[in-house]
């Protein structure tokens, strides 16, 4: 059974949602919170699988509460997608460094956040369709002056090869038709690489990327 808690101080939002998730057989609403520092009080307590955050929420936002979260250590393993009105938040970008494994649009289709709640577990990263690319592209404008590429110094030439592509954009499925092995052997890799830089989930592995200077701008295709 898959553990959400519902972060947004608008109890109608999370009434819509609740009542979706909990209709689910996998899924179930553990908690729910009104604002950023009752969200962190219930995911200590509670321990979510997934925090579906409102980015902006009084008394502690959605950036601020998603930090705290990915900081503490017994939290490492509660994934957190964030939830904003447009799909061009001005804040969508610090989402992600901040440790958000990706975010939803509030207006997205039934369908597609059940799947975003599912993949998450799963340790996919999760963006609302279409803005992928274009986050990235912003992320790559942004991004600092590369470190030394030391930190990848584990990887294999095949895993740097494949962080390369997630770090463009790429699902296991264009990963494995540009390597032309199976999706099961991309996701494999992709696995691999993120267990040896110890990546939360595919979201901070593109932040990894382009930090590393595997992955430079102007890059995208």
């Amino acid at each position: 059974m898959i553990r959400v808690l519902l972060a947004d101080d608008q109890s109608l939002v999370r009434a819509g949602f609740k009542a979706l998730l909990d209709a689910q057989p996998d899924i179930e609403v553990a908690g729910e919170a009104a604002d950023g520092e009752e969200a962190l009080r219930k995911v200590r307590e509670l321990r979510p699988d997934v925090v579906l955050m409102d980015i902006r929420m009084p008394t502690l936002d959605g950036l601020a509460t998603t930090r705290r979260i990915t900081d503490e250590e017994a939290l490492q393993g509660v994934k957190v997608v964030m939830l904003t009105t447009f799909e061009l938040d001005e804040y969508v970008f610090e989402a992600i460094r901040s440790g958000a494994s990706g975010f939803l649009v509030k207006d997205t289709e039934p369908e597609e956040l059940l799947r975003a709640v599912r993949a998450v577990v799963e340790g996919d990263a999760l963006l609302s369709p279409g803005v992928t690319r274009r986050l990235i592209a912003e992320f790559a404008a942004r991004s600092k002056e590369p470190a030394a590429e030391d930190a990848l110094g584990e990887l294999t030439e095949r895993e740097r090869e494949v962080m390369a592509l997630v770090g463009i954009g790429l699902s296991n499925e264009e990963i494995a038709r540009r390597l032309v092995v199976s999706p099961l052997t991309a996701k494999t890799h992709v696995s691999r690489t993120m267990v040896k830089l110890g990546a939360r989930d595919r979201a901070q592995l593109v932040v990894l990327a382009y930090e590393s200077g595997l992955v430079r701008p102007g890059w995208l295709g």
